[in-house]
């Protein structure tokens, strides 16, 4: 290539500036300009001209699936006004490599009918045996590694790392990884944007330029945590809740558009489109990249944990925190521990009437007892055959409840046919397959087996699978259904847990009679008056939903009804499901139970369920009742689903609408009859349950490939109600300090270019003491407003009616509400308060019983920093970052439990807070510790005097002292910790560039 052709020029300059410090490593990828062929060229260009964006102050179109840069020409003009300081660079620098380590691996992929898909770094060039042996995903954190490799962020020792995977990952050994693409709902969209706002204005303050906070990777934001079941049994539904969505939610909607437009590399899907999980499934997850030339694997980190969906698809994805999120937005690569890897061998098939449902429930129970936290499982073995794209989505989805960091199904001919049915075109698919054949990451179950290698390895024979449900608190609490009625009535009798409620026996049969609209109605415990068919994880599946129709159609001609005091609602997760259900002529019949469609959202799984009728919620409250929802959900958390259901049952969707029909938990389907026809005959269970046979038939003739093609060519166009939305062009926000829905954050006021350092804790109290299993929708609620909390009392005194204090989630962009509600879940139960549930605790100094939020600001206001004391899996569920930041603008400074939940513990880190593990064997209790000692932690002043997991000694006021370990896992994230937390180091490391 000349020296005076415009592209050589181009990467001259751009060398030496790319050698700085935080330049994207994409571009320090390249070779040489006499040695870059043109398709990778243009591939770097756009990291190039993204760096530029920030440093140059140019203006860039947003992002919209393909990327529409500025001129090259005009760039260069900006590059020479910066010659002195790119020769100065060139001088400093003269001695780093220019070269890509990895140049020679380069390979071009060829087109069957000639030309080249592109260029792409062949793991098979390396000719290294051990690649053979890893496992697919651990080939994907490898690829990645290669390629980014710029020895700075990524080095060459961390490929060697990936490569001798068998050997390094059980050493706890870290590594960088650089994902293609961020996910966001908005939930926890709103917060992201709010801090990427908020930090915005930081660099101003600190005199930097704001447009170096720009998303660097493409950043999907669907919107589907707003919509709430207000109105259901209604043809009108959708519109209704709909209408009623964007009258609580406009300004938060609002914030979202402006977000979408003032940040480049940022698409936002309206309300109303689905469910982000869902969507992802059917239409943003590409498998393959291909970016001007340059092909990679797909990958993806969001902030729902839920986001391991997408694994279902071979797409590498998992869930993070959102201050996680951001910084890999913001171009920092995700440090994480390399992780095990359990192979999962399936092997035969489901039998008849069994659902996917089933299968991931068990499945749920098996990780969760074999241990699988921080790892990854992988499946295999002849049994993947017999599962459908939607039905190993099902079981990704599910990898939060089992705890793995991922559940992953590498791409498959049956990957490829899902991608075929779902609107991706003939070439795109040839593409895919050819890349990921080349780069020997596609399983061909018709060729040999290259054996692989796994940490451990468990197996389930699908013929095993039986019906299930799980309940009534936690999602890995199995119940065989056969077992479902004994299982009821021990939970009635057992101690006050997981599997208990500690009913009195006197008062176990007891009946509420009410009037229900003018007619007579009865509750008994174990009454369902919640029958939900929401979450990504089920209506993702044709075969669940088409099944949930089929036995409502059975019931219909069989004169079975579902009691109108139930509350039923169908909230698909794309419009796609709407379609098929019509076209299938199966929806008139949900719509005859009840169940009616109400939305496209999360809605009762995340906790939107609305309100049940009042005579309802009375003969429930007056009467004690131990009423029960059934949902195909993925979380049944107590306080999440709904105040007044404290049994919560997961359930596929036909299983929903059976017990709807039942209208109770406490039922054998096998012996009991469901009800009585309308020629008097009793109806059981095994007469409204359609076969296997039944519902493939159901999905062959009604899911059609123009349905995929014809929905997602309309999803970003909006609807009339997102469409009216206006907003300010402005790139920088404009804060409303009367707004109780978008309001700035405190993190950053007063911060300077000087990190606070490492810090120890003094003579702090005791904010709560828990036990096991603390969940993030104890420590942040998303659910509704409690009238007489401390959040619902600030609302008040700002003017907003109860009627209108939507949902915690709905808030997220609002730190002081946010920050009240904080451990104001009504179903806490804390040690300090004897036993007794609330969100409450005892002031220590004073003794005493405050609000949590009340407690911690007269902590606060004394000067006085607090601790949270808990047991095992702190901080379990949801990835839910106001569960850490809400605790830091309390005044927590440490956390010590018996062990954390992978999310939450970087979380905390993420926020500056410190992690602390009892040692094995120890916890509160067995320490004798009461939560009414002050607590000293004894942590080293300078920062490079700590090492991840090292001990720490622990001393307090009543002379009790012991050791834990500190749970910083890499040095990145002391680098975090030393800051003050994860944003507050990416602002210092932006300026520095």
């Amino acid at each position: 290539m000349a020296s005076s052709s415009p592209s050589s020029s181009l990467l001259r300059a751009a060398s030496a500036y790319s050698r700085t410090r935080f330049f994207p490593s994409s571009f320090r990828n390249l070779t040489s300009t006499a040695q870059a062929s043109p398709s990778v060229i243009n591939h770097h260009r756009r990291s190039l001209t993204s760096a530029a964006v920030r440093s140059f102050h140019c203006s860039a179109p947003r992002w919209s699936h393909r990327l529409d840069w500025r001129s090259p020409l005009n760039l260069r003009a900006q590059i020479r006004a910066f010659n002195p300081v790119i020769e100065r660079l060139e001088r400093k620098f003269a001695t780093l490599a220019a070269e890509h380590p990895f140049k020679a691996v380069l390979t071009s992929l060829p087109k069957p009918g000639g030309g080249e898909f592109g260029k792409f770094y062949s793991l098979p060039a390396l000719n290294d045996p051990r690649i053979d042996k890893l496992p697919y995903s651990i080939r994907i954190l490898l690829e990645s590694a290669i390629r980014n490799c710029d020895n700075f962020q990524v080095k060459k020792e961390d490929v060697e790392k990936i490569i001798d995977w068998e050997n390094t990952s059980p050493k706890q050994v870290e590594i960088p990884f650089k994902p293609a693409r961020v996910l966001l709902q908005d939930f926890t969209g709103v917060p992201a944007v709010v801090d990427l706002a908020c930090m915005r204005d930081a660099m101003h303050r600190l005199g930097s330029d704001t447009n170096k906070i720009n998303p660097l990777v493409p950043v999907d934001l669907v919107i589907d945590h707003s919509v709430q079941v207000d109105v259901t049994r209604s043809e009108n539904a959708v519109q209704a809740n709909m209408e009623l969505e964007f009258q609580r939610n406009k300004e938060r909607f609002s914030f979202l558009k402006w977000g979408s437009s003032a940040f480049h590399n940022m698409l936002v899907v309206p309300p109303g489109s689905g469910i982000v999980h869902q969507v992802n499934l059917e239409y943003l997850g590409r498998v393959v990249f291909n970016t001007d030339g340059m092909l990679y694997p797909d990958s993806v980190v969001g902030t729902d944990s839920h986001t391991t969906m997408i694994d279902g698809l071979g797409v590498a994805g998992w869930g993070v925190g959102g201050i996680e999120a951001e910084a890999a937005m913001l171009g920092q690569p995700m440090s994480m521990v390399l992780p095990g890897v359990v192979g999962f061998k399936l092997s035969g098939k489901l039998k008849n009437g069994v659902t996917a449902t089933d299968l991931v429930l068990t499945a749920t129970q098996m990780l969760r007892k074999h241990g699988v936290v921080g790892k990854f499982v992988e499946f295999y073995g002849d049994g993947m055959s017999e599962l459908s794209l939607a039905d190993r989505a099902t079981i990704a989805n599910m990898s939060p409840e089992y705890g793995a960091t991922m559940g992953f199904f590498p791409v498959d001919h049956v990957t490829l046919q899902y991608l075929k049915l779902t609107g991706r075109s003939d070439e795109t698919v040839a593409m895919i397959e050819s890349y990921l054949r080349a780069n020997k990451m596609f399983v061909d179950y018709n060729e040999p087996q290259q054996e692989r290698v796994y940490s451990s390895y468990l197996e389930l024979n699908l013929a095993e699978v039986e019906p299930c449900i799980s309940g009534p608190k936690r999602p890995h609490d199995r119940v065989p259904l056969r077992e479902m009625k004994a299982d009821w009535n021990s939970c009635l009798n057992n101690k006050v847990g997981f599997k208990g409620f500690a009913m009195p026996k006197e008062a176990q049969n007891k009946v509420a009679k009410f009037s229900f609209h003018g007619k007579p109605a009865e509750l008994k415990h174990g009454s369902v008056v919640i029958a939900a068919i929401t979450s990504c994880t089920n209506t993702s599946n044709p075969s669940v939903m088409l099944g949930a129709g089929l036995v409502a159609k059975k019931a219909c001609e069989l004169g079975l009804q579902v009691k109108p005091w139930i509350k039923t609602s169908l909230a698909p997760g794309s419009g796609v499901v709407t379609k098929y259900l019509l076209q299938s002529g199966l929806q008139e019949y949900l719509n005859k139970q009840g169940f009616n469609i109400v939305g496209y959202g999360c809605t009762t799984c995340i906790g939107n369920s609305g309100d049940l009728d009042e005579s309802v919620a009375n003969a429930i409250s007056e009467n004690d009742i131990l009423a029960a929802a059934v949902l195909s959900g993925n979380r049944n958390f107590e306080g999440r689903v709904h105040a007044l259901t404290r049994a919560n049952y997961l359930a596929s969707p036909p299983l929903v609408v059976a017990y709807a029909l039942a209208g109770t938990v406490d039922i054998d389907f096998d012996k009991e009859p469901i009800g009585t026809s309308k020629d008097g005959k009793s109806v059981y269970f095994k007469d409204i349950w359609p076969s296997t046979e039944e519902v493939a038939e159901a999905v062959q003739s009604s899911v059609l490939p123009n349905m995929f093609k014809s929905t997602y060519e309309a999803i970003t166009k909006g609807n009339p109600m997102w469409n009216q939305l206006s907003v300010p062009s402005s790139t920088m926000y404009s804060w409303d300090p009367n707004s109780t829905y978008i309001h700035e954050p405190p993190y950053f006021k007063n911060m300077t270019m000087e990190p606070p350092g490492a810090h120890g804790v003094k003579d702090a109290y005791c904010l709560l003491n828990f036990g096991d299993s603390i969940t993030t929708d104890h420590i942040s609620p998303a659910g509704s407003i409690h009238k007489d909390s401390p959040a619902a009392k600030f609302l008040v005194e700002r003017g907003v009616e109860r009627k209108d204090f939507n949902s915690y989630g709905s808030r997220r962009g609002n730190d002081e509400v946010m920050a009240r509600g904080t451990f104001a879940n009504i179903r806490l139960v804390n040690k300090l308060l004897n036993g007794e549930v609330g969100p409450k605790t005892i002031h220590v100094p004073t003794g005493e019983k405050l609000y949590v939020f009340d407690a911690a600001m007269r902590y606060k206001n004394a000067g006085h920093d607090t601790v949270v004391l808990a047991g095992a899996e702190y901080g379990s569920g949801s990835s839910r970052d106001w569960a850490a930041k809400g605790p830091m603008l309390l005044g927590v400074k440490a956390v010590i439990a018996k062990s954390f939940e992978r999310i939450h513990r970087s979380n905390l880190v993420g926020m500056g807070i410190i992690p602390l593990c009892f040692k094995s064997g120890q916890d509160a209790d067995t320490l004798g510790l009461t939560g009414h000692e002050r607590y000293t932690i004894d942590l080293p002043s300078k920062i490079d005097e700590i090492r991840p997991g090292q001990d720490v000694s622990v001393t307090t006021d009543s002379g009790k002292s012991f050791t834990c370990t500190v749970r910083f896992d890499t040095e990145v994230e002391l680098a975090y910790f030393n800051n003050g937390g994860i944003l507050p180091y990416v602002i210092r490391n932006l300026i520095k560039q």
